[in-house]
């Protein structure tokens, strides 16, 4: 099945749809979303890619990202994607929004525009093998000296998030 990708400008501002895999090859800017589930000690949700994904496979990152699809608010795929990837449904606010664009070996482009949300759960996951291959709770701190001491193995886009992330958990 064909999956679309909304295309955006610098605002926002829909432009289109375009097949996903197509968007992901010509760097073309897109909708998408980041969402980092906290536990009640404050810890981070993290997921490790699952190996089959067709881009930074086995890689660290927040705790579910995608993209929207074609008509689909932004929040309601944010919460569809968690329940997919994470087996979690749990209210979610939306933090922030940022642009980012990374290249990836295998010719592919992330270009995206990326609303971030949060959110609190009680719970483990119960993870989707063929989304996430593993998971676990990590302080903010523990996040930064493990981004520090192995950058390799966490995703593009985490790592920019979790810039835009502690910027504004210190405003």
């Amino acid at each position: 099945m064909e999956e679309y990708v909304i295309l955006v400008d610098e605002t926002d501002k829909e432009l289109g749809v375009m097949e996903k895999m197509e968007a992901h090859q010509k760097g073309v800017l897109h909708r998408a979303f980041s969402v980092f589930i906290f536990n009640t000690n404050g810890e981070m949700l993290l997921q490790q890619r699952a190996l089959s994904k067709y881009h930074s496979a086995g890689l660290w990152t927040n705790t579910c990202c995608s993209h929207p699809r074609p008509g689909e608010n932004v929040a309601d795929a944010a919460l569809r994607r968690l329940n997919e990837e994470m087996g979690l449904s749990v209210p979610l606010a939306m933090k922030t929004t940022f642009i980012y664009k990374a290249a990836f070996d295998n010719q592919l482009t992330e270009h995206e525009l990326d609303y971030i949300f949060t959110g609190i759960s009680t719970t483990d996951p119960q993870i989707n093998p063929e989304e996430v291959n593993a998971f676990k709770w990590l302080s903010p701190h523990q996040v930064q000296e493990a981004i520090k001491a192995a950058p390799h193995q966490f995703t593009a886009w985490f790592k920019i998030a979790m810039e835009q992330f502690f910027a504004i958990a210190q405003a």
